[in-house]
């Protein structure tokens, strides 16, 4: 089955389906649940990754092929990671257990980095670490979503929950401004207030997130080979190679910012801001988008995010300069955020089985974090030979390309719904 077809049935039930208050309520306490323990391990994560490029380009005096290579490292290390969890916790059927791990393990890591030190290589090897617990807790997540709310309503629920999430991305940064300013410019005082809200996260998903046990899967049914089967369909592979097309169009959060500080020459103690920018558009654009792609469909919201993202590197090389600059980048990069990354796991639910939905939501996500690692690195280096101008326009190019193709793997239905509403 096509998923241009699941799209034009899930549209179909429109009509009979709830009201627009109803539709709201689809969302369900657990999905806001476990949006509230994105929102508190997001402080956590966002105060870490809002001092991280300058910690290690400024800090550690890293090139920025060096940073590129960890960058891609921090985000990269997840895909294997997220296959094996989503496929444990689909075997098991225990999906918050799983999301319980990962997320213990990247609390562990905001302690480990004090202890690093200055040397890369320990670096490395935490940062692989706090992504391989990400990597864990993901797939689980996201299937739990999908679990807990109504087809038509996927979307919305993914909306709600990356509205809440970013709640947390845009308080961690200014978390991380104010510990910098009482604790001297004390980079491990970061770390180590961001373990303890990454403690609380844990706390509150053992107490307050259900899970959707069931029994066991029969024998066979979650097994290599069925993941395997899994592939071999047509809408999944085609998915899968979307989703890697799509991160290799992404360059990371850190390249962004650092080009903005350089251009704009902003001092270190405003740096943490420019994810509080980030944060705050995300924030206010993500339930709204994840309506909207229920609405006239998922696959021309998630392209008019990438469209976004092509404007972003465009202005990183062009003739803005100033306060115009900062608002027009940051805005549209948090549009590109709420427009991309809840609707890309909307449109992959209904094409996936229940009993590998979160094996299935993990080889999405595994591509794309792979393409990402690739992408990233690629970028450190362009950068690093041919000038930040040179590099942002290749990704321009990329970013273009890949959301052409990704058109022509997806489709776009005719009546406006999309290819997987």
């Amino acid at each position: 089955m096509y998923l241009s077809t699941i799209g034009r049935q899930a549209s179909s039930a429109g009509p009979a389906g709830p009201g627009r208050r109803g539709r709201w309520k689809a969302v369900g306490g657990n999905v806001l649940a476990l949006g509230t323990v994105s929102l508190v391990t997001d402080v956590s994560a966002e105060m870490v990754t809002a001092v991280l490029p300058l910690y290690l380009v400024v800090g550690l005096s890293l090139s920025p092929a060096a940073y590129g290579l960890l960058d891609g490292l921090h985000t990269g290390a997840t895909a294997l990671l997220r296959i094996v969890g989503g496929y444990v916790a689909d075997r098991i059927s225990r999906r918050k257990a799983v999301a319980a791990v990962g997320y213990g393990l990247s609390a562990l890591c905001k302690l480990a980095l004090p202890a690093a030190g200055g040397s890369a290589t320990p670096i490395a090897l935490v940062l692989a670490a706090d992504r391989a617990g990400k990597g864990l807790r993901t797939a689980p997540r996201d299937a739990l979503i999908t679990l807990s709310a109504p087809a038509h309503a996927l979307g919305r629920a993914f909306g709600v929950h990356r509205a809440m999430d970013s709640v947390g991305a845009f308080a961690g940064p200014l978390a991380a401004l104010a510990v910098l300013a009482l604790a001297g410019q004390s980079f491990d005082a970061v770390f180590v207030t961001s373990f303890s809200v990454a403690a609380l996260g844990v706390v509150i998903l053992l107490l307050f997130v259900r899970d959707h046990r069931g029994p066991r899967p029969p024998a066979g049914s979650v097994s290599a080979k069925a993941v395997g089967g899994l592939l071999r369909t047509a809408p999944v592979r085609r998915l899968v190679g979307a989703a890697c097309l799509l991160g290799f169009a992404t360059i990371g959060d850190g390249f962004v910012y650092l080009l903005l500080q350089r251009r704009e020459d902003l001092s270190v103690g405003w740096f943490p801001l420019l994810a509080v920018g980030t944060s705050l558009a995300y924030l206010l654009l993500a339930a709204p988008l994840g309506a909207l792609a229920d609405r006239i469909g998922r696959m021309p919201v998630m392209l008019g995010g990438y469209a976004a993202l092509v404007l972003v590197y465009l202005l990183l090389d062009g003739p803005l300069r100033g306060t115009g600059l900062l608002v027009a980048v940051l805005g549209l990069y948090g549009f590109f955020y709420a427009a991309t990354e809840g609707v890309l796991l909307a449109l992959a639910g209904p094409v996936l089985p229940e009993r590998l939905r979160t094996t299935g939501i993990a080889l999405v996500q595994s591509g794309q974090a792979l393409a990402y690692l690739g992408s990233s690195a690629l970028f450190g280096v362009v950068w690093q030979i041919w000038g930040s101008g040179t590099a942002v326009l290749v990704a321009a190019g990329v970013a273009v390309a890949a959301a052409v193709t990704t058109v022509l793997l997806l489709g776009l239905d005719k009546e406006g719904t999309g290819t997987s509403s």
